[in-house]
């Protein structure tokens, strides 16, 4: 079961925002993420809001999903002024959006381009499973305007795929980054996984070592989380397989970082890593900034000018709502001057720009000046007023994150 949304006021049924929110818009990018909530099979680990076929019975269709997420860029566009920015990115993610027909996500980006118009160096994304994309696929994709892909290879190790239900050949990944490559993808994304139970330091080096040698010029690597709800989660809590163990995971990553790093990969967010500047996600990196987006779909996050919603959850209510005429969102909040700055703190300490500590009170420099003591923080950097981690601090990003909102 895919986790809980949050709680939050009731939004309006034509999804109207407030005049503060909408000048929020100004000076800062805007982008779209197009949700797709569709997967041939449920990995084990997966809590996101996707759907099988069998789950979702006779309710909602893949073959009219375009049309209903094209509802929603047009309710878009009427909430939002015809000053808003053109759209600088857009993320399809899911969910496999590849198993959509590639024809329908570029329906879908093109209406987005139609009603907003797409910067002239629109980064535009999509997720794809390995075994969902071919090279006619692919060429489709890139004829339709798509710049950048991402892989989930999550591993190379066959017995590593078992545990996590991934149903691709572990060979399949780099095939596809191969097909990516000719169809004219100059920037393709692998996605890894590390710490699931029964892997070894020699399998996640096999994994790193095949993740590089496909030649994508960005990796992401995540540490394997137990979700509640999942059946990862139920053979952990039974006892059949073990928890992932913290210091595991601690080496695992620094294992992945002396990796990516000895082969020209360098890290500008805790848990990515690109080939070079042009590489990184755009898209990611607006989030991370806290800059504006559109997230359409079933259980998609949008943020406009410090204002946040989401939408319903299930696939048929997302429908019916459009279909109504309303707006799908479930529940939207408004960001305090706290809350922004805490999410300011967790997103920005991650990424390799730094914290800029001169936006900050004092006691956020004193604090720094104790995490270059302990070994978390460059010292350079904070002598030149940014904090920065070190490869050790990576690790306890969370810690400073705690460690500065409590001097604040």
């Amino acid at each position: 079961m895919a986790s809980a949304l949050p709680v939050g006021d009731p939004a309006p049924a034509d999804g109207r925002l407030g005049e503060s929110a909408l000048l929020g818009l100004r000076g800062h990018p805007l982008g779209f993420y197009v949700h797709v909530p569709f997967c041939a099979s449920r990995c084990g680990y997966c809590d996101f809001n996707t759907y099988t076929a069998e789950e979702l019975g006779n309710g909602v269709s893949r073959g009219s999903y375009a049309d209903t997420v094209l509802a929603e860029i047009r309710l878009a566009r009427n909430v939002l002024p015809a000053s808003a920015p053109t759209v600088s990115t857009v993320f399809f993610g899911g969910g496999t959006p590849t198993l959509l027909p590639a024809e329908h996500l570029g329906l879908i980006l093109r209406e987005i381009g139609e009603q907003f118009g797409l910067a002239p160096d629109a980064e535009v994304t999509t997720e794809a499973n390995p075994e969902s994309v071919t090279p006619a696929y692919l060429s489709r994709l890139r004829e339709a305007g798509f710049t950048r892909i991402s892989l989930g290879m999550q591993s190379a190790v066959p017995h590593v795929l078992s545990v996590l239900d991934r149903t691709h050949r572990p060979s399949r990944a780099l095939e596809a980054v191969a097909e990516a490559r000719a169809a004219g993808f100059e920037h393709v994304n692998l996605d890894l996984i590390y710490g699931t139970p029964g892997e070894t330091d020699a399998d996640w080096q096999q994994s790193l070592d095949t993740a590089i040698a496909a030649g994508p010029d960005h990796l992401s690597a995540y540490a394997l989380i137990v979700e509640d709800g999942t059946a990862l989660a139920r053979k952990v809590n039974s006892g059949a397989i073990a928890a992932p163990d913290d210091d595991v995971l601690a080496d695992r990553y620094l294992q992945a970082d002396d990796t990516l790093a000895a082969q020209g990969f360098r890290w500008y967010e805790v848990s990515n890593w690109a080939r070079s500047s042009a590489a990184e996600s755009r898209h990611n990196r607006l989030y991370w900034s806290g800059a504006n987006w559109w997230g359409a779909g079933p259980g998609a996050h949008s943020h406009v000018g410090g204002v946040r919603w989401w939408n319903v959850k299930h696939p048929t209510r997302y429908t019916a709502a459009l279909d109504a005429g309303r707006s799908p969102a479930a529940g939207r909040e408004t960001l305090s001057r706290r809350a922004m700055l805490t999410e300011r703190l967790m997103l920005e300490v991650r990424m390799r720009d730094g914290l800029d500590l001169a936006t900050l009170p004092e006691s956020a420099s004193r604090q720094a000046e104790q995490c270059v003591t302990w070994g978390l923080a460059d010292r350079g950097a904070v002598y030149n007023g940014r904090l920065v981690l070190t490869q050790r601090g990576r690790l306890l990003a969370d810690a400073v994150v705690r460690d500065l909102l409590d001097v604040l």
